[in-house]
């Protein structure tokens, strides 16, 4: 039954001294079909937040629809918009409820964007409905050990978000090469002080076809 799911993916989330960047590949699997190649795995949030999704599609797809809809009733309420820190602790709740029971959603999350004091961070969730804020970069989802295998090796502190771009992509290629549930291309995303910015897909097929990173 698990099979059914669509599910399979690589996330990247990279803190910069500048921003935040998230970023995903595209392909949805079923057991060893290929499901979709053209999913959508980051989520705007606010204009400040944003999410990525890994595990069941659905699962994701409808926690952040849940995200989206309760920052805006935040900000009617409060006159005050949402930081990082208020998306992420309303989100752990929300998985928390439905961990015990007999369908938890299943996903990891990375959450990225603009926290207090016009900060920048990551945090991230499971479906035990944790919390654990990133000070630096995470990878989830089935390609991760080797994107994790590029952060580590190539992540610098206060690392600028032209160089963060230029090291998710990378993170990226690598799981398309070896994780057949990772694929079909690349999305990536940024938030800094102008907000949210998709980055083209001209720019990310330029950097898919360089092979080492030059920061």
């Amino acid at each position: 039954m698990e099979k059914n799911y669509k599910k399979g993916t690589t996330t990247v989330g990279v803190v910069c001294k500048d921003g935040v960047i998230l970023a995903a590949d595209k392909r949805a699997s079923m057991g060893y079909l290929i499901a979709n190649k053209e999913i959508e795995k980051i989520f705007k949030i606010t204009d400040n937040i944003a999410l990525t999704i890994a595990g069941v599609a659905a699962d994701g797809q409808k926690l952040a629809e849940i995200l989206r809809a309760e920052m805006e009733l935040y900000e009617m309420n409060t006159d005050t918009k949402p930081n990082l820190t208020v998306a992420s602790n309303l989100m752990s709740n929300i998985i928390f409820g439905r961990a015990k029971s007999f369908l938890p959603y299943i996903v990891q999350l990375i959450l990225g964007g603009k926290d207090e004091g016009n900060s920048f961070g990551l945090f991230t969730q499971d479906p035990s409905g944790s919390n654990i804020k990133e000070t630096k970069f995470h990878a989830t989802g089935s390609g991760s050990p080797m994107a994790f295998g590029v952060l580590e090796n190539n992540y610098k502190e206060n690392i600028s978000v032209d160089d963060g771009i230029k090291l998710v992509v990378c993170a990226l290629a690598s799981a398309l090469k070896r994780d057949m549930a990772t694929g079909e291309g690349v999305d990536v995303i940024i938030i800094d002080n102008k907000g949210f910015r998709r980055i083209g897909k001209d720019k990310i097929g330029e950097l898919l076809k360089v092979k080492s990173i030059n920061t």
